[in-house]
């Protein structure tokens, strides 16, 4: 599903397999990145849906993972081990990945273990920049949902896309939510005032003001 140029959803749900969250490509030239890997059960159909929007010569060079979550990141040695890309997650959360934690990567909420998971690039910093052919992709550390959530950012044609998966939470012990970091980090996502936010398990919303009412719902 195309939701800006360069930009596609190519999984979850419907298009890959049940307990997928969304997953989101960015393709540009002669690089392209995906955001969030699903839980690896719909593998074979993803990587069909990704093909079909790269180029010959484009290479899938980064998975971002916006948090370790059985539902975004249980595919991602799947994805990692067909494509060849670089593995990025904050700090914070490779460490529950690469210790195949069922609990805080929420592998049991799905009636699944989770093998370790090994990250090649972990954020530290409260923001990086990743070039990714002629786009340049924003990472911002966005605790709450979980302790190393991640949130990406670029643009395109003048319209800025957020790329938010969890906004929504929810906030639970086992997955080690904060509610003080979520309030922030939603408040930091409202002065960001993204044209496009690609959440999820709720969908595209398209419009600033779309898109600032979504994440001010969860403030009330």
């Amino acid at each position: 599903m195309k939701i800006i140029d360069h930009i596609w959803q190519v999984g979850g749900g419907s298009l890959t397999a049940e307990g997928d969250a969304a997953i989101y490509l960015i393709a540009c030239d002669t690089a392209a990145a995906l955001v969030d890997a699903g839980c690896g059960r719909g593998h074979e159909k993803l990587v069909m849906n990704i093909m079909q929007h790269l180029q010959p010569e484009t290479e899938l060079a980064y998975l971002f993972l916006t948090h370790c979550h059985f539902d975004h990141a249980g595919g991602a040695s799947l994805i990692k081990k067909h494509f060849g890309c670089t593995l990025v997650a904050h700090e914070h959360d490779a460490v529950f990945l690469e210790s195949a934690d069922s609990i805080a990567t929420a592998a049991r909420w799905y009636g699944a273990d989770i093998a370790p998971i090994l990250i090649d690039h972990k954020i530290m910093e409260a923001e990086e920049v990743f070039k990714v052919g002629n786009s340049v992709i924003h990472a911002f550390h966005t605790p709450g949902h979980s302790p190393g959530s991640l949130v990406y950012l670029t643009e395109v044609d003048g319209k800025k896309v957020l790329f938010g998966q969890d906004i929504h939470g929810p906030l639970h012990p086992e997955l080690r939510s904060n509610q003080n970091d979520y309030i922030n980090s939603l408040k930091f996502l409202l002065s960001l005032e993204a044209d496009i936010l690609c959440e999820g398990h709720f969908g595209v919303y398209r419009g600033k003001a779309a898109v600032h009412d979504f994440i001010a719902s969860f403030l009330s």
